[in-house]
């Protein structure tokens, strides 16, 4: 079973804004010709790395909602500019909406198992909630109502 991880995403505003960000760094990245997957750099390496890459993803807390997932494509080691030792979580480029869950802050990442994820949007779901703006569906969140 795969294992995700749950990360507040800090700037942007809705999944439009995290996916035009990536969109920005991939662009930057293919003029400089460096690698453009979108990826994330963190402190330290999960210590269940070998459950996560390849088969986990990560979901986006946005403004305290749970909000969307991106696959964990690779988990790498790798040391920065001062010579710490850090780690990169290389993600799939595709931003998948899920049902969107209230999520308090925290720092860090959480795991979060694959029975405790929330549902894709869109998957088995009424074509309501999917086809409702990402705005409203926060509101009805933080309202309690979904």
């Amino acid at each position: 079973m795969a294992l995700n991880l749950i990360k507040l995403c800090v700037g942007p505003a809705s999944i439009a804004d995290l996916e035009a960000r990536q969109e920005r760094y991939r662009a930057e990245a293919l003029r400089e010709g460096r690698p453009a997957d979108p990826f994330h750099v963190t402190r330290t390496l999960p210590k269940r790395h070998r459950e996560i890459a390849g088969k986990g993803s990560i979901y986006w807390v946005i403004r305290g909602t749970l909000s969307c997932r991106q696959a964990i494509t690779a988990i790498e080691k790798l040391t920065d500019e001062e010579g710490i030792p850090r780690c990169r979580l290389v993600f799939d480029s595709r931003l998948v909406p899920v049902s969107p869950r209230p999520c308090r802050p925290f720092q860090g990442w959480r795991y979060l198992t694959a029975r405790d994820a929330p549902a894709d949007l869109g998957a088995g779901q009424s074509g309501d909630l999917a086809e409702m703006p990402e705005a409203l569906r926060r509101e009805l969140v933080g309202l309690g109502l979904l």
